[in-house]
This record gives C-alpha cells, structure tokens and sequence, in this order.
C-alpha cells in the first residue's frame, strides 16, 4: 500500500502512527533495570554526538552557517545510535504520548518512563563527559574546543526562560519528527537519511536539546575547574550547577511540548482517533 501512494519502499505516515503505538506500548512496559540502562547508554549516544559538534564548530576555519550545519550533521551521529543501536531517549520517547491518547498506556505508565528514561540520560550524559574530561578530548586543536565547549555552556546558561522553552520545543518537534520519519523506513540507510536533516537544523538554529545540554553542562563546569584560564571566558563565571538546573528546568518543559503534543498528539488525532 505504502509503494501504490508514495512511489516508494517505506511505511506511509499512517502505518507509521501505528507504529509508533505498538512501540509506545512496549517501552513503556519494558522492565525498570532494561529501560534504565538503555537510557543510560543513550545519554552516553547524545554525548558522543554533542562532543563531534564541538569539533566541528570549533574549528575558526569554517564560516557560521557552515559550521553549525556540519556540526549539527555530526551531531546525529548520537540519534542514529539510539534508534538503530537501540536506547531509550527521553526526548524521542515523548511520542509515548500517541499511545497515551489512545488508550493503550496509563498516565502512571507514560510518567514512570519519561521520569526513569530521563535520569538515566542524565547519567549517561555526566558519565560521558567525565570520561572526555579523562581522555583530554577537549584540548584538541590547540584547546578550542574547550573554549568552545565552556562558550557554549555559558550561552545556555545566559538564555532567559521563556526563550529556553520555545527553543526546546522547537528542537523535539524536529527531533520527534526524526525519530517518526525514521520508522518509516525499512533499512539502516533509510533510517540515518531520515535522521540527518532535521537533528541538523535543529543544531543549526540554536534549539535547545535537554540530553544535549545535561552533556554540555557538566563538560564546562568540569573544564573551568581543570583550567582556570577558561574563566575569563565571557559568561563563563555564570555556568554551574544551579545554572544547568535552571537551563534543563524549561528546556524538558518545552521539549514535551514539542514533542508529546505538536507531534505525537497532532498525529494522533489525524491517524489514530477514531471520528
């Protein structure tokens, strides 16, 4: 049927929703110890996408628009391991949602995965970035990319509320359509296509990833306080703790939003809902 409407191998967007359904189902069934630690690993994926962007934008050779698309290209290097590797991701897993609103998952069900899914990305994030720290990745390139990493953080960390939320909204809606896009192909190479393009815009227009940036804060913080130099970076007195809290605090919020309702629900009642 898909081949007949759309001329090509792949599930239509309405064999996609009902995919997505029966998944929602089972991940947010699937035992606490498995859901945890895959969630872990893909913290661990978002980290090691985080740290090729930083290479890349990085890199004064490259002009900005240049730099934020390749780095953005790069940094679905961590999207494409959790969808094909396999992990569980928060943000991707806010299309749980669509089984929510038909039925098939209870709020406390829907609740329990989204807060299990998220503390293991956090841990998977901090674990990856005490490990960059170890291995002294950031001092690659004559250590711009520490600069860059500790410039990055310090702009997040300066981002009022309000635009932190529209930001992260704005990124799960192209990440969750990453992820939807993505399960509609039927090959590994039908997948990374899909997935590309709009983790690369979303990089590239500044949005704001929550796993992303529980990568980018710990980094920093741990950098400032392995190199004191790093503090006269501007803002960079600005970033810690308190200042990641405050980041994440909207971010989440408005990657829901982005992601549960603009397009899990969106589809839901376009596919799913019975008239």
């Amino acid at each position: 049927m898909a081949g007949e409407i759309f001329g090509f191998d792949a599930f239509s967007p309405r064999e996609v929703a009902a995919r997505i359904e029966t998944i929602g189902v089972a991940k947010a069934r699937m035992p606490l110890r498995t859901t945890l630690m895959l969630a872990v690993l893909a913290g661990g994926f978002i980290g090691l996408g985080s740290i090729a962007f930083l290479l890349v934008a990085s890199d004064p050779a490259l002009s900005f628009a240049v730099s934020r698309t390749l780095g953005g290209a790069v940094f679905s290097l961590g999207l494409i391991m959790v969808v094909v590797a396999g992990a569980e991701l928060f943000t991707g897993n806010n299309l749980l949602a669509m089984a929510w609103a038909e039925g098939k998952v209870g709020a406390r069900e829907l609740l329990r995965n989204w807060i299990v899914v998220c503390l293991g990305n956090l841990a998977g994030a901090g674990a990856l970035a005490a490990l960059v720290l170890l291995a002294d990745t950031a001092s690659l390139n004559g250590g711009l990319i520490a600069r860059k990493a500790v410039e990055v953080a310090a702009a997040k960390a300066a981002l009022p509320w309000d635009v932190a939320f529209a930001r992260g909204a704005l990124c799960n809606v192209l990440v969750c359509l990453a992820v939807w896009m993505a399960a509609a192909g039927r090959s590994v190479t039908d997948k990374v296509v899909a997935i590309v393009p709009p983790i690369a815009a979303f990089v590239a227009l500044g949005f704001e990833h929550s796993i992303a940036n529980m990568f980018f804060f710990p980094l920093a913080i741990g950098l400032l306080a392995l190199d004191a130099s790093l503090l006269a970076l501007p803002g960079a007195d600005a970033i810690g703790w308190l200042a990641m809290a405050r980041n994440l605090a909207p971010v989440i919020a408005g990657n829901l939003l982005g992601g549960s309702v603009l397009v899990a629900l969106v589809y839901w009642v376009i596919y799913r809902r019975k008239p």
